[in-house]
């Protein structure tokens, strides 16, 4: 398990743009379970939507690719502190089934499909209360910091 200080340790990201509160279960190579706690004191709902905020399908991918980082990150062994960063090369096969509102637990599930010249892929799934909200399959690059 990873709280929020070990998780800022493995992603570069910062608020309002880190979207993983907790890893629940990792694996390294293999495959990770973590969450993100969708709040209406969120600023993305200011505008997505005031009157019937929904956390956006951009956001929830992204949340997704931020889970499968940190299992990259670990399996190597490294952080972004060695100068390495998970950059997107590719999301495909991506679909939305139920929309996320303020209060939802977003529960985010990677497994690793392959790895090759640095560019690892990614079976994703996003749920809340067991129901799928989104799946894609994410692709990224690991490249070291210029």
């Amino acid at each position: 398990m990873m709280d929020i200080a070990e998780i800022r340790k493995y992603l570069p990201h910062r608020y309002p743009f880190l979207l993983v509160d907790r890893v629940v279960e990792l694996v390294e190579n293999e495959s990770i379970v973590a969450y993100k706690n969708v709040s209406i004191n969120e600023d993305i709902f200011n505008g997505h939507f005031p009157q019937a905020p929904i956390f956006p399908g951009v956001m929830i991918v992204e949340a997704m690719a931020q889970a499968s980082g940190i299992l990259g990150f670990k399996s190597q062994g490294k952080t972004p502190e060695d100068g390495s960063l998970y950059l997107f090369a590719g999301v495909d096969n991506v679909r939305f089934k139920r929309q996320v509102v303020p209060g939802d637990q977003l529960m985010l599930e990677s497994k690793v499909v392959s790895v090759k010249r640095g560019i690892w892929k990614f079976e994703c799934r996003a749920t809340v209360e067991g129901e799928l909200a989104a799946s894609a399959t994410i692709m990224c690059a690991d490249r070291k910091v210029v």
